[in-house]
């Protein structure tokens, strides 16, 4: 027994070094497979088979699933093909209402979209998170390792079971200033319990995610809205409630700026009605992505206050915001030719995008929009899903976003 040990120790060890040799001289390297057979296994084999063609040999150091349909009654069976077709080092993954891969856009029915990466130096680090509640109000976070200092993070969260607004709060505190990116679960099973993939086991609350190390990240939130009329300055605000904006008060003064707006603006509004609010004032100028985009969810007449999805406060510059699928496309295509500016126009080696559900036919009318987009300006693999929320940094800060599309180029 002792030779068969040290015999098999032997070749566990070459095995390792000739790992961390390839690691150490390749790029970082991405590949993806989509497949819409129905019967789970038989799909979810032939996406890995096809992830692991994409990276022409070199190992698989993290696997991102993104499931639906049919592989949300069988997961595990989902998740063990995965494991035989591309043997990542790590894994995490989630149920999607539906999935983005290989140029397409699969809003409904049983698909799978793998999205995996050779890291060449860089690592990857999973985790299972969850919130332990400890009295009414508070609770512990639990299972997810020490951000700050990370090059990028990837997070997939339960919308039931994981306080993702909370966390993102006190992750903007504790772990500012990095590429943290992902979505909130859009597909559930029949029971209606959460799917998340981690590393071998299928999970049903918290969430999942990976620390990202010598791996640059760019990130992007293309928030689908443009901005209209002028910026203002919040004068009045508790929580929610905005009493005043530039002196006036708040539903005096958006009245007066809706007037005064040109034709073609009053066109976007009739899609409805949004804000923006900036949440890094440090600037001199602020542009399309300095703004938090939320929804006005309330007025009151005999006040004059207006109540938005977010908190304010009095100094906070506002401006009006409306979505549509024209504006969405522009700046959409608009943030990618930033990012790829930003890497001297070469190619990036593969991206991973989060969309809401909300996108897709319904903003656009057509199928694959946000998938075609990323191919025209990136040319490489891509691969993600249609969330129930987006993940992405705004100002330095970490929001959960509605109607964007959400994405993280790797350089």
């Amino acid at each position: 027994m002792r030779a068969s040990f040290g015999a098999c120790a032997s070749v566990v060890a070459v095995r390792l070094r000739l790992r961390s040799i390839v690691k150490s001289i390749m790029p970082v390297r991405i590949g993806t497979g989509l497949s819409l057979v129905p019967d789970p296994r038989t799909g979810a084999l032939e996406a890995a088979k096809a992830a692991a063609n994409l990276l022409d040999g070199a190992p698989c150091d993290l696997a991102i699933v993104f499931a639906s349909g049919a592989h949300l009654s069988t997961p595990e069976a989902t998740l063990a093909a995965i494991h035989e077709g591309l043997a990542p080092e790590g894994l995490i993954g989630c149920g999607a209402g539906g999935v983005i891969g290989r140029g397409r856009e699969i809003e409904a029915g049983t698909a799978v979209s793998i999205w995996a990466a050779s890291l060449g130096e860089g690592s990857a680090t999973t985790f299972h998170a969850q919130v332990e509640e400890l009295e009414e109000g508070t609770g512990a976070l639990t299972g997810m390792p020490e951000l700050s200092g990370a090059d990028g993070v990837l997070l997939l969260t339960d919308p039931v079971s994981f306080p993702t607004d909370a966390v993102l709060r006190f992750l903007s505190e504790a772990a500012p200033l990095m590429p943290l990116l992902g979505g909130l679960a859009s597909g559930r099973t029949i029971h209606d319990d959460a799917v998340l993939f981690a590393g071998e086991e299928v999970v049903s609350d918290g969430a999942v995610g990976v620390r990202l190390d010598g791996v640059e990240i760019l990130p992007m939130v293309s928030q689908g809205a443009s901005p209209i009329g002028p910026e203002l300055t919040i004068t009045a605000a508790e929580g929610h409630v905005i009493g005043e904006l530039a002196g006036k008060p708040a539903l005096e003064k958006l009245r007066e700026t809706i007037e005064g707006l040109t034709p073609e603006d009053l066109r976007l509004v009739q899609g409805g009605l949004l804000m923006g609010i900036v949440v890094d004032t440090n600037k001199p100028d602020y542009v399309q992505g300095d703004f938090l985009v939320r929804g006005l969810v309330g007025a009151d007449p005999a006040t004059g206050q207006v109540a938005v999805a977010a908190d304010v406060h009095p100094g906070q510059v506002v401006r009006l915001h409306a979505r549509d699928a024209e504006s969405a496309d522009r700046d959409l295509r608009e943030a990618l030719s930033v990012r790829m500016a930003a890497l001297g126009n070469r190619p990036p080696a593969g991206a991973l995008v989060f969309a809401c559900n909300g996108r897709g036919r319904g903003m656009f009318g057509r199928a694959d929009h946000d998938a075609e987009a990323l191919a025209d300006a990136l040319g490489v693999p891509a691969a993600g899903f249609f969330a129930a929320g987006e993940i992405g940094p705004v100002g330095g800060g970490y929001f959960v976003h509605s109607f964007t599309a959400t994405v993280a180029v790797f350089a």
